[in-house]
């Protein structure tokens, strides 16, 4: 495998990141399994970086701060404890799900530069889409407001999670956003510690693009916000 991945690296041109799409649902632990090792092959210069867009079947994760009583049905999906920053979140189909795999030894060694650029990503993404995406300081992930900020009956929903992980300067995991997945999902956890919130995604807002055009746009944006050509493969 290492030598199958230092060669395909070795081919090449330039910088750019790998960029992946899979169709097909992808099984959680198949995911983990391979950013760690694209992981390991990346710090020691035998891959290139790596985008990995995908859907995963209808599961939640616990992150590294999740707390037992946060999840709230035990028995609707498979749980699995996730080494990502944060607490349980939902994935499942309708969700993209965009793994980030960069050295940021070559980036400036700076985590919050870097999840801020994850931030930046997908609220430029969703400015396509006319959708304005928001980040709090007291809450993590990218967060829509609905109605006027004077109305006492607005509310601000979670259109997007973001939990990374970094080893030795190289980060895995990565964003969530929500397009059209079943949002009653959501409601077997207590998504991200935060209740007195909800959760929304671009179609629950009446848009209707599909997973090729979301796609599309995040390939354009990582470009612009990372400023790194992408090579799909």
């Amino acid at each position: 495998m290492t030598f199958s991945l230092k060669k395909q690296f070795e081919g090449n041109s330039g910088n750019a990141v790998e960029w992946r799409i899979s169709d097909a649902p992808v099984k959680y632990t198949e995911a983990v399994s391979f950013m760690e090792t694209r992981a390991a092959a990346i710090r020691a210069g035998e891959a290139p970086e790596t985008v990995w867009l995908l859907e995963h079947p209808s599961l939640y994760t616990a992150g590294t701060s999740a707390v037992d009583s946060e999840l709230l049905d035990k028995s609707r999906f498979p749980v699995y404890p996730t080494g990502r920053g944060g607490r349980y979140t939902y994935h499942g189909p309708g969700q993209r799900i965009a793994y980030v795999l960069l050295d940021l030894s070559k980036r400036g060694n700076d985590v919050r530069a870097f999840v801020h650029d994850l931030e930046a990503w997908v609220i430029r993404t969703l400015a396509h889409f006319n959708v304005t995406g928001e980040v709090h300081g007291d809450r993590v992930g990218i967060w829509v407001r609905r109605g006027a900020p004077d109305n006492p009956a607005s509310t601000e929903d979670k259109i997007a999670a973001i939990g990374v992980r970094v080893r030795r300067w190289v980060t895995y995991h990565g964003v969530s956003i929500n397009l059209e997945p079943n949002l009653e999902h959501f409601s077997g956890i207590i998504p991200c510690g935060i209740e007195e919130h909800g959760v929304t995604s671009l179609w629950d807002l009446g848009l209707t693009p599909s997973m090729p055009e979301l796609d599309s746009v995040l390939k354009t944006t990582f470009e612009e916000v990372f400023k790194t050509p992408v090579h799909q493969i």
